[in-house]
């Protein structure tokens, strides 16, 4: 097909980032069971963002080779001529790349209004209290399910329903409030949005469904690490809190910004032995994990530096984007 100066370069983009993140996905794929088993031994609070950027680490470098390679390249070497042909398998990888960009995005906007929908229901039908010691205003709504959850994701506020304040104790509610406002200041809402946005291997596909899920797990052992923070009272209300709000019942469907304190009864059960016999942490693997990260973001920050300052590296990039182009 015959496509103009600026759309061959459009086409080239998501070709090129459906190809990188493909390949760099599939990695990122594969090595998911053992990273999973890797971040069981660390401290979760490290171990979430070691999944985190397990998971962004695809799209992230997809992007780089697309904004920092291709487009400098082509804009600075490829002539802006008459208008030529372009292969069908960079058009199919393209339209791949799109759609997977389409979906996620899709997806983020959907949850966004949803998300938006609730917490101006919850704000208009609720009434705001002050809660000794809190940094917030607590959210109140007249619901008999138990909602307890922190929603929003840069103006984030907590939401309780009067069901949950009347079946926890003064302690328990507490505690339940100290676990909800660790997710408020670790922005793990704008964690979820992130996740949202990263696009899956391939249209209509959840490959990356296990690590996701094994995430939000960790996510909630450190946050109830952190509402704990080695206090056997504190960590003995917060079991008995999760405990009784799961025997309130399914609480309502919330989005993915809505996750309520007792978020998947499947874990439950680890999340109160978690917190009735702590287990001495995993520095030694913690500590591993990080200096591997570390050293990877330092290698990989030298070597892409080394590749900017040279022009060959755009000559190279652009021999590359002529084959894609056939």
């Amino acid at each position: 097909m015959i496509f103009s100066y600026f759309l061959r370069l459009i086409c080239l983009c998501f070709s090129l980032f459906f190809c990188v993140h493909t390949a760099l996905g599939l990695v990122a794929w594969m090595v998911t069971p053992a990273a999973i088993r890797m971040a069981e031994e660390m401290r979760p609070k490290f171990a979430v963002r070691f999944l985190l950027a397990l998971r962004l680490l695809p799209v992230s470098l997809a992007l780089f080779a697309v904004v920092g390679l291709c487009v400098p390249s082509y804009l600075w070497l490829e002539p802006d001529a008459s208008p030529e042909r372009v292969g069908y398998a960079c058009l199919v990888s393209a339209l791949m790349g799109l759609a997977l960009w389409c979906i996620s995005l899709s997806r983020v906007g959907i949850t966004l209004a949803n998300s938006i929908r609730y917490t101006r229901h919850c704000q208009r039908t609720g009434r705001e209290i002050c809660v000794v010691g809190g940094s917030s205003p607590l959210l109140v709504i007249e619901d008999e399910g138990p909602v307890l959850a922190v929603t929003g994701v840069l103006h984030s506020q907590l939401v309780v329903s009067s069901a949950v304040l009347r079946a926890l104790t003064t302690d328990q509610l507490d505690a339940a409030l100290l676990h909800e406002n660790a997710h408020r200041i670790s922005r793990d809402n704008l964690k979820r949005l992130s996740f949202l946005l990263a696009p899956e291997l391939f249209p209509f596909l959840r490959c990356f469904a296990r690590l996701e899920q094994d995430w939000a797990r960790l996510t909630e052992w450190a946050t109830d690490d952190e509402a704990a923070r080695g206090n056997p009272h504190r960590a003995v209300s917060l079991a008995s809190a999760l405990i009784r709000v799961a025997r309130m019942g399914p609480g309502p469907k919330l989005s993915l910004f809505l996750v309520s304190l007792v978020a998947d009864g499947r874990d439950l059960s680890a999340r109160v032995e978690r917190l009735l016999c702590p287990a001495p942490p995993q520095e030694r693997m913690g500590r591993q994990a990080r200096v591997l990260l570390g050293s990877a973001c330092l290698l990989a920050g030298v070597a892409t530096g080394m590749l900017m300052v040279r022009p060959q590296t755009f000559s190279s990039m652009h021999r590359l984007l002529e084959q894609f182009l056939r």
